[in-house]
């Protein structure tokens, strides 16, 4: 499905059921979307856990030889298959040679990220050059924001939404402390309006038009980790620069699940870590990207040797040589164990395109919107009936994957029961589940066995709260 497509995922997966002779709700349409699936054979380049391998996992409540429902790849990605082979070549590689691994072999250690940054412009929608592969993404940050924001006595606030990551929140705090202004005066956070979960685009280009001659720079998430919310990228960008702003983007949510074209759309800065829907595994290594336009304008403020142009790099003559853009932000040479998994990761995608990952997403979201809803919307005739709120955006170009659940049950009971039956997923406080069904090795069969669980999740989550209310009374 295209994200403008006027047919909505509902009308798709209730047309199909009917040439199939089926209810929505039933098995056979999941069998059914799965053998039409083009991109079913990718998820056999991951690494599926086993519901027994679940620490959680309650052996008597289910078979420990299935694969598990693993739904949290908005956390942390499954493991690609090629990654062992790639980490074994270079520890053999170290092995064998030394320190000539450096220049030598298919990914010599000096130039590894350089090896992949192809496929991730790619992912990002962004020229070669335009994209480094380095650090962890809240380094990335400050060291863009060091060279971005550049406060003066008109020009000095920045805007981020007000439940942006922790990380992201704290770096914003930091700078503008760095710089001795009021975090309070400085740091404009955007709340949903008064009963919504969720921004409205227009209140977003609202406050930037109201406030935009005072704001130094724009940085939003590209999808919001809590709510899910596709922010609209070329939107903000473009608001926030018709004002003079800088618009920069955190993408840990969005790379690997939206498509994104930052060079087209002029976005500023961006970065994003790898470890999520890029499956690089934990702590991965991570990328920045700056635009072009700034390749001149735009300084490092902290340099490392690996900022020095490669042509002169090794003199070691201590004369400054700056490589320009993003390449000049660059300090250290690159964690090869790191580029390995990251490597392996990106070769998956280079099987296939952004465009044809989203068409999918989009159905298979669509399918797991459509269950919760046929199951578990709230009955105001029946108000004993456990019921699931969707927080996340309705509409497709809203969202990326990921579903936000909330329950009229306590979450951790409902979580934890999940848990028990197999269900690798994602509870964030205050009362949110976080459920991502990732294309690349997310099945529709997968939508469908959580659905069930959800089920006994729920029942056996009522039941508990009956028991303790119950004791409570005498």
């Amino acid at each position: 499905m295209d994200p403008s497509s006027p047919v909505l995922p509902a009308t798709i997966l209730e047309q199909t059921a009917s040439r199939l002779g089926c209810s929505p709700a039933d098995k056979k349409l999941a069998f059914h979307l799965d053998e039409e699936d083009e991109l079913k054979h990718l998820r056999e380049c991951f690494c599926i856990p086993k519901v027994k391998d679940l620490p959680p996992t309650d052996l008597t409540l289910v078979n420990g030889e299935e694969s598990c429902i693993y739904f949290a790849g908005n956390s942390l990605g499954l493991q690609p298959k090629r990654v062992k082979t790639y980490l074994d070549e270079e520890l053999d590689k170290w092995a064998r040679t030394g320190v000539h691994g450096h220049f030598n072999g298919q990914r010599p250690w000096a130039l590894a990220d350089e090896c992949v940054v192809d496929l991730m412009a790619d992912l990002v929608g962004a020229q070669r050059h335009e994209v480094a592969l380095m650090n962890g993404l809240t380094v990335n940050l400050h060291l863009q924001m060091l060279s971005f924001f550049k406060p003066t006595p008109r020009r000095y606030k920045i805007l981020l939404e007000a439940r942006a990551f922790p990380s992201d929140h704290y770096a914003v705090e930091s700078q503008l402390r760095l710089h001795g202004l009021d975090v309070e005066k400085c740091m404009l956070t955007m709340q949903p309006r008064e009963g919504e979960e969720t921004l409205r685009i227009e209140d977003i280009l609202s406050v930037i038009e109201k406030e935009g001659d005072s704001i130094a720079v724009v940085l939003f998430s590209g999808v919001q980790y809590y709510t899910g919310q596709l922010f609209d990228i070329p939107r903000i960008t473009k608001a926030g620069q018709e004002k003079g702003c800088f618009v920069g983007f955190d993408l840990a949510h969005a790379v690997g699940n939206v498509d994104l074209h930052l060079h087209d759309w002029g976005v500023d800065f961006a970065c994003w870590c790898s470890y999520k829907y890029l499956n690089s595994g934990a702590g991965g290594l991570a990328a920045a990207y700056i635009h072009e336009k700034h390749s001149q304008s735009i300084k490092p403020v902290l340099i490392g040797w690996w900022g020095h142009d490669f042509k002169t790099r090794f003199l070691m003559e201590n004369k400054l040589q700056l490589s320009k853009g993003i390449n000049g932000f660059r300090l250290s040479n690159p964690p090869i164990l790191l580029v390995c998994a990251l490597q392996a990761s990106l070769e998956v995608f280079g099987q296939t395109t952004m465009k044809a990952l989203r068409r999918k997403s989009i159905l298979l979201t669509g399918y797991l919107e459509y269950l919760i809803k046929h199951y578990y919307s709230e009955d105001k005739r029946n108000p004993e009936k456990p019921f699931v709120k969707i927080i996340t955006p309705p509409r497709v170009e809203e969202r990326g994957c990921q579903l936000t659940l909330s329950f009229s049950l306590p979450i951790k009971s409902v979580f934890k029961e999940l848990e028990k039956r197999g269900v690798a997923c994602d509870m964030r406080e205050p009362n949110a589940l976080r459920v991502a069904p990732v294309p690349l090795y997310n099945s529709f069969h997968d939508v469908h066995r959580f659905i069930e669980i959800l089920g006994s999740a729920i029942t056996s989550s009522k039941q508990t709260a009956n028991n303790t209310a119950l004791s409570g009374s005498y």
